[in-house]
C-alpha cells in the first residue's frame, strides 16, 4: 500500500466531518462561523476598495459617486464601454454561467448543496465590479451577498466538509457580506435566515451571527466606522402621522410591484437574445437615460443622502424614482451582474421624500423631518420588493439606532409588502428573477429538515464486506461479531445487501459447507453510492431517483483509498423526521 502523508490529519480531518454531518455540531460551526467572516469581511474590503477607488480616479473631484459631473458624452459613453466589456468577459470566461447574485446563491442551495464555482465567485467580483464603476444602475449588496456565499461555499468544498456544513457556511458568508456592507449585523442575520436560507435553527443561527460579527469588526477597522448614510437620531413628529406613514406604505408597495414587474417584462422578452448583446444594449439604454438624469447612475447612495437630508425638489424626486425604476429594470433584466438591494433602498428613500412634504400642508406645527419618510420608504421598498420584511425593518433599525423607528417603520413595511404581494400578487424579487430562467425556489418543512443533516451521522456502521461464496465456518466466524448487515460484493462491482440474520436463519437451517450469498433464499437490497459528504435529502433522492432499496457511503481509508464507510436505509432517512 503506498505510504500517504499526513495521514494523522486525514484522520483528524475525517472525524471533523463526521461530527459535522450531525444536525448539532455547533461548537465546530461556530469556529467555521467565525474564519468565514473573516474571510468575507476580507473579500468584500478588498472590493469596495477596487470600485471606490476606481471611481475616485476616473469621476471629476475625486467622487465616489461624482458621476453628475461627468461631461454628458462621457455619462453616454462610461456604461456603453461597461455593457461591452461585460459581454465580451461572459462570451469568454462564463460558459453559460449568467446568472449570479442573490437568485444564484438560492438556486445554488436549493439545487446544488451550497456549492459555488471559482468561476463565479471571479466572474461576480470583476463583472459587478465593472458594472458599478461604469455606471450601470445597480447595487453592490447583491454581488457582496454572491461573494460572501461563494467564500463559504469554497472553503466547506476546500475541506471536503459534509453538504450540511457547506449551506450553513453559505448562510454565514451571506450574513458577512450584508453586516460588511452597511455596518448592520444584526440585519445580515436576518436576511440570511430569512431570505437565503430559509430557516430559523440554533445550529445556524449562532455560526452566522458569529460570522456577521467577524466581518462588521473588519469592515469598521479598514474604513475607520464611516457610515454609509448620514441619518440623524430621527424619530416621527406626532402620531397624527401616521396616516401619512400608511400612505407611505401603499405608495413603496405601489413602487415595489412596478419595479419587480418591469425587470421581469424585460428579462423574459430578452432571454433569446445573446447575452454579449443584451449586456451591451443595457449599456446604451443606460447612456441615454444618464445624458438626462446621471444620478441613477452607479449605486446611488449620494442621492439617497441627499434624500434623507431632504436637500432635493418635489418634481425632481419624482423623476428620480421613474427613472431609477427603468435604469435598474434594464440593467437587472439585460443580465448586469450586480445587485437590486441599493435600487430598491435608492427607490424608497425617494418614494419617501415624494410623501414628506405632504403632513406640512396639512397639520400646523412642527412635522417631522423629511428623513424619517425617506428611511421608512427605504425599509419599505426593500421589505415588499425582496418580500423580507423583517431584515428591512431590523436595517432600518440598527441604521438609526433609534427604537422610535421601529413602530411607523413596521406600519409602513407590512402595508407595503402586502399591497406588493396581495394587490398585485408579486413574489419576491429573487424568486421572480429565478423563474425568469426556468428555475424555482420551493421548499418543505422534511427536506429543510434533511438538509440540515449529513447521511454519514445516519449511516449504520455495523456490517461485514464479504464475497459471494462462503465456508460454513467463515460464515459462522462473521456472525458472531453480530453484524447487522450482510454487504456482499461480487465480480464486476456487483453488490447486494442482506439482514445478518436471515443468514443465520438459513445457516441453522441448511447444513451445506458452503454458501453462495447471492443465491440464497433471503431477503438481498439493492445498492447504490453515495459520497460522504451527501445530505439527508440528497440519500432520499438518491433511493428515489433509482431502483436501490439501500446506499452505501463512501469515502478515504487513513491508506487514501475509497472505502466503504457504512449502510443507510429508507427507515433510517426516515427516523430523521423525529429526531
Amino acid at each position: 500500500m503506498p505510504i500517504v502523508p499526513f495521514a494523522g490529519i486525514v484522520n483528524w480531518l475525517d472525524r471533523l466531518r463526521l461530527q459535522l454531518s450531525r444536525h448539532d455540531a455547533l461548537l465546530i460551526l461556530s469556529v467555521l462561523g467565525l474564519i468565514c467572516g473573516f474571510v468575507t469581511g476580507i473579500v468584500i474590503i478588498l472590493f469596495r476598495l477596487l470600485v471606490e477607488s476606481s471611481q475616485a480616479t476616473i469621476l471629476p473631484g475625486g467622487g465616489v459617486e461624482n458621476y453628475e459631473a461627468l461631461h454628458p458624452l462621457m455619462r453616454f459613453l462610461l456604461p456603453i464601454l461597461g455593457g461591452l466589456m461585460l459581454g465580451l468577459i461572459f462570451l469568454r470566461f462564463a460558459k453559460g454561467l449568467h446568472v449570479l447574485g442573490i437568485p444564484r446563491v438560492m438556486e445554488r442551495l436549493i439545487y446544488h448543496q451550497g456549492h459555488i464555482s471559482l468561476r463565479g465567485f471571479m466572474l461576480q467580483f470583476f463583472g459587478a465590479a465593472i458594472a458599478i464603476i461604469s455606471g450601470h444602475s445597480v447595487g453592490r449588496e447583491g454581488p457582496h451577498v454572491f461573494l460572501g456565499a461563494a467564500s463559504g461555499s469554497l472553503l466547506g468544498q476546500y475541506l471536503s466538509l459534509p453538504n450540511n456544513s457547506i449551506r450553513t457556511l453559505v448562510g454565514c458568508g451571506t450574513a458577512a457580506a450584508i453586516s460588511a456592507s452597511f455596518d448592520t449585523p444584526l440585519a445580515g442575520v436576518i436576511f440570511a435566515l430569512e431570505v437565503v436560507m430559509m430557516e430559523y435553527t440554533l445550529v445556524s443561527f449562532i455560526p452566522i451571527m458569529l460570522a456577521a460579527v467577524s466581518a462588521n469588526s473588519l469592515s469598521l477597522i479598514v474604513f475607520e466606522g464611516q457610515r454609509v448614510f448620514d441619518i440623524a437620531i430621527i424619530e416621527l413628529g406626532s402620531l397624527h402621522e401616521l396616516i401619512f406613514i400608511l400612505l407611505l406604505g401603499l405608495v413603496a408597495g405601489t413602487a415595489s410591484a412596478a419595479y419587480v414587474s418591469l425587470i421581469q417584462f424585460i428579462s423574459d422578452k430578452t432571454q433569446n437574445m445573446a447575452f454579449w448583446l443584451r449586456n451591451a444594449a443595457a449599456g446604451v439604454l443606460i447612456g441615454l437615460i444618464a445624458l438626462a438624469v446621471p444620478e441613477v447612475m452607479g449605486i446611488g447612495y449620494d442621492t439617497v443622502n441627499q434624500l434623507l437630508l431632504g436637500e432635493l425638489g418635489f418634481y425632481f424626486i419624482l423623476i428620480l424614482v421613474v427613472m431609477k425604476i427603468v435604469a435598474t429594470a434594464v440593467c437587472i433584466g439585460l443580465g448586469i451582474p450586480g445587485g437590486t438591494i441599493g435600487p430598491a433602498l435608492f427607490i424608497g428613500a425617494a418614494v419617501g421624500g415624494i410623501i414628506a412634504p405632504l403632513p406640512g400642508l396639512v397639520f400646523e406645527g412642527q412635522v417631522s423631518d423629511p428623513g424619517v419618510y425617506a428611511l421608512i420608504g427605504m425599509g419599505a421598498v426593500m421589505g415588499a420588493a425582496l418580500q423580507a420584511p423583517l431584515a428591512a425593518l431590523t436595517a432600518i433599525i440598527e441604521l438609526t439606532h433609534n427604537p422610535e423607528i421601529i413602530m411607523p417603520g413596521m406600519l409602513a413595511i407590512v402595508i407595503a409588502s402586502l399591497v406588493n404581494s396581495e394587490l398585485f400578487g408579486k413574489s419576491s424579487m429573487f424568486h421572480t428573477l429565478l423563474e425568469a430562467t426556468g428555475l424555482s425556489y420551493h421548499t418543505d418543512p422534511v427536506m429543510q429538515s434533511l438538509r440540515r443533516i449529513g447521511a454519514a451521522s445516519f449511516m449504520n456502521r455495523n456490517f461485514v464486506q464479504v464475497e459471494p461464496i462462503l465456508a460454513r465456518d467463515t460464515v459462522r466466524i462473521i456472525l458472531d461479531n453480530n453484524p447487522e448487515w450482510i454487504l456482499i460484493k461480487g465480480d464486476q462491482d456487483q453488490m447486494a445487501l442482506m439482514p445478518a440474520v436471515d443468514l443465520l436463519r438459513i445457516m441453522e437451517q441448511q447444513e451445506e459447507e458452503e454458501f453462495d450469498l447471492l443465491s440464497l433464499p433471503a431477503t438481498r437490497y439493492e445498492l447504490a453510492q453515495l459520497r460522504m459528504q451527501a445530505t439527508l435529502q440528497e440519500a432520499l433522492e438518491k433511493l428515489d431517483n433509482s431502483q436501490a432499496d439501500a446506499l452505501y457511503i463512501e469515502w478515504y481509508d487513513q491508506d487514501h483509498y475509497w472505502r466503504i464507510q457504512g449502510i443507510l436505509t429508507r427507515p433510517l432517512i426516515e427516523s430523521a423526521y423525529h429526531f
